[in-house]
């Protein structure tokens, strides 16, 4: 374990430490899983857009034009 020292607004101190009570955890508790969850939906865009820089426009349109005109199956029509 490391130890992080940061600067929150006390107004946002005291609601992470109500809540925490609520929950019935520690704040410790509260902040790391809430920056876990933050830091994974960064890490989630940042792949997305990297796989989706791989992408070949050109190649879906083809594969768009290739696909079969037909009726959507019940339940998928807009």
């Amino acid at each position: 374990m490391s130890t992080l020292t940061i600067n929150i607004p006390d107004s946002l101190v005291g609601q992470l430490q109500q809540f925490s009570v609520d929950q019935g955890i520690t704040v410790d508790q509260l902040l790391s899983s809430a920056a876990a969850e933050k830091l994974s939906t960064l890490m989630t865009v940042e792949h997305l857009r990297e796989r989706g820089g791989h992408g070949d426009r050109a190649a879906y349109l083809r594969f768009l034009e290739s696909a079969a005109d037909a009726p959507p199956v019940p339940g998928d029509e807009l």
